[in-house]
């Protein structure tokens, strides 16, 4: 099967506006856009949203990045490598559907996950580093797994989170890319949406759509889908990086797999309005082959934001290993599905108990030293490089946790567990909790505190996470039983299902070319991050690793738009 394909013949009456047109301003699409301006070429970058938005998703993360064998790994004592990532990528992603044939879904989403894998153990960290990134020296450990060493799970700690998060990754690629603009080798359309990809004589040649009114909405804020015109634009090169179908609720449903049991009724929202997935269908309208579309991630641990930005805006609760997690009727959530270890998994567990939520016990204790909030909003201090503010974690529970417990709808706070309970209830206007069988299932897990050894596998994962030192630090509360007063007062968290990734999308090569259902290149079309499922229309196979979405819009940005800089060499 090629891997390159050159120039489509355009034909003497039609006049390029550029070398490429790349559609979607996120974090993919700037750095597509950068290769392509540092290679001398002229793109015309398409949006819907204002110029508020530039950076899309990424700008809302916790800049959570995967590496392998780094030097934050080596500075904590980390021991890390290449067939290490390998094998636990592979054993994670389960690959199953034609690795081995070229019109296989899985076969090309196979080879983008060799050559990330390889990225992360290589050139990513110097790569951005020499870009000004730089990351808090504390790894996390992300995904734990489901207890085999060759099955799902990191079997170290890879989350490498970005000093300044979110905006810290966008800032190196939005600089390059306006100092493009400033040479005049960039040209902005905002507020242009895409409606379709123009094929001559086969060959992508362009896309059309309508010009939308004005929008000085904030960045996140819903804007308006008003047409005051329409457009063309033309080119040899377009390049789809507009991201999933995140905020689609009935596509997700849609597409929801049986494996994962009946798609929620009731979910929030990880990501903004603007993910809406449109461009996927007008992509595969255009020949573009769409694979593993039952593929998805979506959290467990979703809070209702009590300040939303956009339309049932979720926030998402980053666990440490500690509280007891049961399901809607109080029954414990047994192996894998504990805080930090297989979400997917978990969210089996929770829509096959028939409810679309779950319950979080824990303490005060556990809450201040174990609980993060995604979202660079939600991290003031990583946000803003605030080294004082940071550090101030030690000794007090952050401003942002202490507002959603404030004014959030999905905290209950109680000095006795027959407190807690009645609040449980009355949140959820049932009465499913049983207060005689929780505190059963809870005095049999604090009966194995007391002990060095123990058969719960969840209190001997604390003890693991303990040994940890960026755990022990910064991640993981002092083992403790959950009805001891001093830890106090009581928890309880109703848990939400929060939409977020679309793990399939159209597959590409290596190079980042989209191939049609027949695995024949379409001439002119490429695809990077979330619309190509993040590389070869589904990376990550099943499941994902954690800090890998950010890592893999990067790299399959950075591939789709060197590819394209050689395909309009002259």
């Amino acid at each position: 099967m090629a891997q390159t394909a050159g120039l489509p013949a355009f034909g003497a009456a039609v006049a390029a506006d550029a070398d490429a047109i790349v559609v979607g301003h996120g974090l993919a699409g700037l750095v597509a856009t950068a290769e392509l301006v540092a290679a001398g070429r002229k793109v015309l970058l398409v949006d819907q949203e204002p110029q508020t938005g530039l950076g899309g998703q990424a700008y809302w993360s916790f800049g959570g990045l995967f590496l392998v064998n780094s030097e934050e790994q080596r500075l904590m004592g980390v021991k890390d490598s290449y067939d290490l990532a390998w094998q636990d990528w592979l054993g994670t992603a389960g690959f199953d559907r034609g690795v081995d044939d070229p019109a296989g879904q899985d076969y090309w989403a196979y080879r983008w996950a060799q050559a990330y894998v390889n990225f992360a153990a290589g050139e990513k960290r110097a790569w951005l580093a020499g870009l000004g990134m730089q990351w808090f020296p504390m790894v996390g450990w992300a995904e734990r797994g489901g207890g085999l060493a060759d099955g799902h799970g990191n079997s170290v700690p890879r989350f490498h989170v970005t000093w300044g998060t979110g905006p810290a990754v966008v800032e190196p690629f939005e600089r390059l890319v306006r100092a493009g603009a400033a040479a005049g080798k960039v040209i902005f359309k905002f507020r242009h949406r895409v409606d379709e990809i123009v094929r001559t004589n086969g060959a992508v040649t362009g896309v059309r759509g309508a010009v939308l009114e004005p929008s000085g909405v904030a960045r996140g804020r819903p804007s308006s889908r008003t047409v005051i015109g329409d457009f063309e634009l033309r080119a040899p090169i377009v390049i789809v990086t507009s991201g999933g179908i995140g905020a689609d609720h009935d596509l997700i449903r849609q597409n929801w797999p049986a494996r994962l049991g009946k798609a929620p009724g009731r979910m929030i929202t990880g990501v903004p309005a603007h993910v809406d997935g449109r461009m996927l269908a007008i992509t595969e309208r255009a020949g573009g082959r769409i694979v593993n579309p039952d593929r998805m991630w979506h959290y467990t641990e979703g809070l209702h934001n009590w300040d939303p930005i956009w339309p049932g805006h979720g926030i998402r609760i980053l666990p440490g290993p500690s509280s007891m997690w049961f399901d809607a009727t109080g029954r414990r959530l047994s192996a894998p599905d504990w805080p930090g270890y297989d979400t997917l998994h978990t969210l089996g567990t929770i829509t096959a108990s028939g409810y679309d939520y779950s319950w979080f016990v824990t303490t005060q204790k556990i809450v201040d030293k174990e609980f993060a909030l995604s979202g660079s909003e939600q991290n003031p201090d990583l946000t803003n490089k605030n080294i004082w503010l940071l550090l101030s974690r030690i000794w007090q529970t952050p401003e942002p946790i202490q507002k959603f417990q404030r004014y959030g709808e999905d905290f209950v706070k109680a000095g006795t567990l027959p407190e807690l309970v009645a609040g449980m209830n009355r949140l959820t206007g049932t009465d499913l909790i049983d207060l005689t069988d929780l505190k059963r299932q809870i005095d049999a897990r604090d009966r194995e505190i007391d002990n060095t050894y123990s058969k719960d596998a969840q209190v001997m994962g604390i003890r693991n996470a303990l040994s940890y030192p960026g755990d022990s630090l910064s991640r993981t509360a002092s083992a403790h039983r959950i009805l001891d007063s001093d830890a106090g007062p009581l928890v309880a968290v109703r848990l939400n299902v929060l939409t977020r990734k679309t793990l399939g999308g159209l597959q590409t090569n290596l190079q980042g070319q989209v191939l049609d259902p027949s695995g024949t290149l379409v001439p002119g079309l490429y695809a990077a991050g979330e619309a190509s499922g993040i590389g070869g229309g589904g990376v990550h196979g099943y499941r994902s690793l954690e800090g890998t979405f950010l890592g893999g819009c990067l790299f399959s940005g950075r591939a789709a738009g060197r590819a394209a800089a050689a395909a309009t060499a002259t």
